[in-house]
């Protein structure tokens, strides 16, 4: 099981004593791999029983782990399998020649075959399920597959170009990168294998980035629009972009951290729906091309949205759902998105401005809803962050007696917590789907649709 490991009793009185215990970094293990763990890694135990969070290793494979992160006394250790003993038959070579022990940080699974990183996927989900919700797949409607995106299912040694988004941070030298796990350290690379072709041929790793922190490079899927977002060194002035393909180029302010335009369009253009949606720098949109309209549907599917429903689009963004829901719901139905971010809500309104019957509120949900004054809705979507709803806002919106609730999560965890708050709220998991959105990493998108217990 992912449990955390209880406390110990060595373990308590090193977390409440002021000087730090004896550092483990580097300390080898041989150790057995235990079950696959929300996180990107697996367990193992020490000879002496101490938990090891080990990556770049696969359950059931010895290896020789060694650790990056702990020390004598702590609750667990983080490791690397740098030497592997007995492999597991899902293992492949990396294809990636930047993944690895101490390098990038950016996939976590290059090195299992695609069927099994997908089968790792819904063990993580169906633990987290298990544990913090007290649900089985079967009662969660679940059959525990983890669905590969169109496309995206290919033989072991070949990494799917998904990626339509990269952070990339720069070194001292001024070389694009992208971070190693758990570190602010830079590993310069010629080319990112789950880039998308949009972003690749831009050819941001050839360039001299010097005097910047980072560059975010975007390759709209619903068009040909190209973006670059530059944040500067304190002082440092923006370079020339001359980049392989024409680009739009904002930047950062150094003093408000505000997204500013350089030149050319601040948006790019997504499709999803058969609806053009313009998305401004900072806005989200789902990374996976196919992710948008996969994940509309499963929604849509879900809620089977009726014409003159009443309808809540939670933490909407741009109004992705907001506008699949208004086509259905009609004339005579409405729908409400809430936003915290004021791009995207401004984004959101002129994307959904031919539905009379959409309004967008800007604010945080869990105080923008109260203030409504809505007592009941037909149908709610929710696609919060990674943290989740939470305990609070879960119980507003059970309380509001929807015939059917779109849970949409990118984190299995905080998914299975807030699915524990419905059951209290009276409501149950009908159905749940899982989408792996994120190929070669441990990150999943999982749909879960909801409906009155009493049904």
């Amino acid at each position: 099981m992912q449990a955390e490991p209880k406390k110990t009793q060595a373990g308590n009185a090193r977390e409440g004593a002021a000087e730090p215990g004896v550092s483990l970094i580097g300390k080898e293990y041989e150790v057995e791999v235990g079950p696959v763990a929300h996180g990107g890694h697996c367990i193992a135990r020490t000879a002496e029983g101490q938990v090891l969070f080990v990556r770049h290793t696969l359950p059931g494979e010895t290896v020789i782990a060694r650790v990056t992160e702990g020390e004598e006394g702590a609750r667990f250790l983080r490791a690397d399998a740098v030497s592997v003993l007995e492999p597991s038959k899902d293992r492949v070579e990396a294809p990636c020649p930047y993944a690895g022990p101490g390098r990038c940080g950016g996939c976590d699974w290059q090195h299992a075959k695609p069927g099994a990183q997908r089968r790792l996927k819904g063990e993580v989900i169906a633990e987290q399920l298990q544990r913090l919700a007290g649900l089985t797949p079967e009662e969660a409607g679940w059959d525990g597959t983890v669905m590969p995106a169109e496309g995206d299912k290919l033989p072991a040694g070949e990494v799917p170009s998904w990626r339509t988004r990269v952070q990339y941070a720069v070194d001292a030298d001024g070389n694009a990168g992208l971070r190693r796990h758990r570190s602010h350290e830079v590993e310069p690379i010629e080319h990112c294998m789950i880039a998308a072709e949009g972003v690749s041929e831009l050819g941001i790793e050839q360039r001299d980035w010097s005097g910047m922190a980072s560059i975010e490079a975007i390759a709209a899927s619903g068009s040909q629009d190209r973006q670059v977002i530059l944040a500067p060194k304190p002082g440092a002035r923006l370079p020339i972009v001359e980049l392989d393909k024409p680009v739009s180029v904002m930047r950062i302010g150094e003093k408000d951290g505000g997204t500013h335009r350089v030149h050319g369009r601040p948006f790019v253009r997504e499709r999803a729906d058969g609806r053009t949606y313009r998305v401004g720098s900072g806005g989200f949109w789902q990374v996976h091309p196919k992710a948008a309209e996969t994940l509309m549907l499963a929604v849509m599917q879900g809620l089977t949205p009726r014409k003159g429903d009443t309808a809540l689009d939670l933490y909407c963004g741009v109004g992705l759902f907001a506008g699949a829901l208004a086509d259905r719901v009609g004339e005579k139905g409405a729908v409400l998105g809430i936003e915290s971010g004021k791009r995207a809500v401004e984004d959101a309104r002129h994307n959904l401005a031919a539905f009379d019957r959409v309004r967008i509120e800007q604010g945080k949900v869990e105080s923008v809803l109260p203030r409504t004054g809505i007592t009941e809705a037909d149908l709610i979507v929710l696609d919060p962050p990674r943290a989740g709803a939470g305990k609070q806002t879960v119980k507003h919106l059970a309380g509001l007696g929807a015939r059917r609730i779109a849970y949409v999560a990118c984190d299995p965890a905080a998914l299975a917590r807030d699915l524990g708050y419905f059951r209290d709220g009276g409501y149950r998991v009908r159905t749940l789907r899982a989408f792996d959105l994120f190929p070669m990493t441990h990150h999943v998108e999982c749909v879960a649709i909801l409906e009155p217990a009493t049904k």
